[in-house]
């Protein structure tokens, strides 16, 4: 009996001094596991700019097409009209003259109003008009992770936004 009680008390005394040593290896080595605190994390933005095309329909207005360059039919007119005011005044070769001035001034006064009129005559159409804008555009390529291990800091980039830990082994972050 004394012989197992005496085994038994080397084994345990000898777990005891195996775990004092272990204790004391865990308390001045490095730790290789567990969790590291994530303390920050950001985002790494990649940014660009990507050209657009707008439209939009624009009323446009233009002179109308001139059919009557010369303006004749206004000339013509008003040489008529001028010719026959004319005709009421004066007497004998005097009416020919008034006649004939009348014919004069109502002729230019005829080109000049035919002329004020087709100045006015406008189309309005609608255009189509173009042109290019740059959109900024920007996408988050991955994350800057700043975590506490061991009482150590340190900084990784990581494809996905951790959580509040991150697990380590071997001295390794596990990313995935």
């Amino acid at each position: 009996m004394k012989s197992a009680a005496l085994v038994a008390l080397t084994v345990v005394g000898t777990v005891a001094v195996a775990g004092i040593g272990y204790g004391a290896y865990q308390a001045i080595a490095p730790k290789q596991s567990g969790y590291a605190e994530v303390t920050k994390v950001d985002p790494i933005v990649k940014k660009w700019q990507e050209p657009r095309e707008v439209c939009q329909d624009v009323a446009v207005q233009r002179q109308a097409p001139v059919k009557d360059q010369h303006r004749i039919t206004g000339s013509a007119i008003g040489a008529v009209v001028g010719g026959v005011i004319g005709h009421q005044f004066g007497g004998g070769s005097g009416k020919d003259a008034a006649t004939a001035g009348g014919a004069i001034v109502g002729g230019i006064a005829g080109n000049q109003a035919q002329k004020k009129m087709q100045q006015n005559n406008t189309t309005t159409t609608t255009e189509r008009r173009c042109n290019t804008v740059m959109d900024n555009k920007s996408s988050v390529e991955g994350y800057q992770v700043t975590y506490v291990f061991d009482g150590k800091e340190d900084t990784i980039k990581m494809d996905n936004k951790p959580g509040d830990r991150l697990r380590v082994e071997d001295g390794h972050v596990i990313t995935q």
